[in-house]
């Protein structure tokens, strides 16, 4: 393996750019794809440091113009928040402490 293919693309989740590679060439070749077979983008940062990164080599991998690879859907929450907002409410009103 190359010092490049050995290049962590995926910070939080310690994925290489190998990995991503391969997985584009058994046909993962959308970023959900590669989030949902590698766990891309579902660590501390949720693809805020990698999914450009990966989708920079999905377009290179598979000739796809930048147009066409859309970012992976978002699941909530988007943006990591503290368990103790989450405690707080209760069916949409905030509970009394």
């Amino acid at each position: 393996m190359s010092k490049e293919e050995e290049t962590i693309v995926c910070f939080c989740e310690d994925i290489t750019k190998e990995e991503i590679i391969k997985a584009i060439e058994q046909g993962y070749t959308t970023p959900t794809e590669i989030k949902r077979h590698l766990r891309a983008g579902m660590g501390e940062c949720q693809g805020r440091g990698c999914m450009p990164q990966i989708m920079k080599l999905i377009g290179q991998k598979t000739g796809k113009p930048p147009e066409e690879i859309l970012p992976p859907c978002d699941r909530a929450p988007i943006k990591p928040v503290p368990v103790g907002v989450l405690g707080k409410i209760v069916k949409g009103n905030e509970r009394e402490e």
